[in-house]
């Protein structure tokens, strides 16, 4: 049977990191055969593009080569690791996906909806989430709880107003029924236990 694909997104400093490790522990206790991966990287190729999106020194890197280095990163992340984990009937467990592509060049770089759509037609095609957890905090609270952004990361140093579109993108994915919303305005534990409720209860985990 063909294994399910989560998708954990969230702006810069909402924790998704500490999440993903905390889900880990607690699918290993339960016996749950899964993979963590990330994007962009993920996979030798993948990490190399990654390299050279977050790269801070490529501060005239246009919208649309950043959108397209995204989605050819994803491409390949695809093909060596998520197709051949769901095909094994693995849990696969990403942190970001398209939906970051929607929210930080969509929205926020202005490139708009059908671009993103356009680009990453492959990954839409076959490899919609089936469930896509949403860490909600909002910038400003974020980047407070990581004491502020990391200047060597081109992404992250990109301002907080330009993290507050990106805010307002992933609010705007809210109309498909895959994506939720989770409060992360309590403790990690708290926050844990929340995205082990939802996936118990779209039944992606038991």
């Amino acid at each position: 049977m063909r294994g399910k694909f989560i998708t954990f997104e969230g702006c810069e400093g909402s924790g998704k990191s500490t999440q993903l490790k905390l889900l880990s522990e607690y699918l290993k206790s339960a016996g749950v055969d899964f993979i963590t991966s990330r994007e962009p990287g993920g996979s030798e190729i993948s990490e190399d593009i990654r390299r050279i999106i977050l790269n801070g020194k490529y501060t005239s890197m246009c919208d649309e080569c950043e959108a397209l280095l995204y989605a050819a990163s994803r491409v390949q992340h695809i093909k060596e690791v998520i197709e051949p984990a769901l095909a094994a009937g693995k849990l696969v467990v990403c942190d970001r996906f398209v939906d970051s592509s929607f929210a930080y060049q969509g929205y926020a770089r202005g490139l708009g909806e059908q671009f993103i759509k356009n680009i990453n037609a492959f990954a839409l095609e076959k490899y919609t989430p089936d469930l896509t957890v949403f860490l909600d905090i909002v910038p400003k609270d974020a980047f407070a709880r990581k004491h502020g952004a990391d200047d060597s990361d081109r992404m992250e140093k990109q301002g907080l107003a330009f993290h507050q579109k990106v805010y307002e993108g992933y609010k705007q994915l809210q109309k498909y029924p895959r994506f939720c919303p989770v409060d992360c305005s309590g403790d990690k534990w708290q926050t844990a236990e929340n995205i082990k409720n939802l996936l118990k209860s779209r039944n992606i985990i038991k």
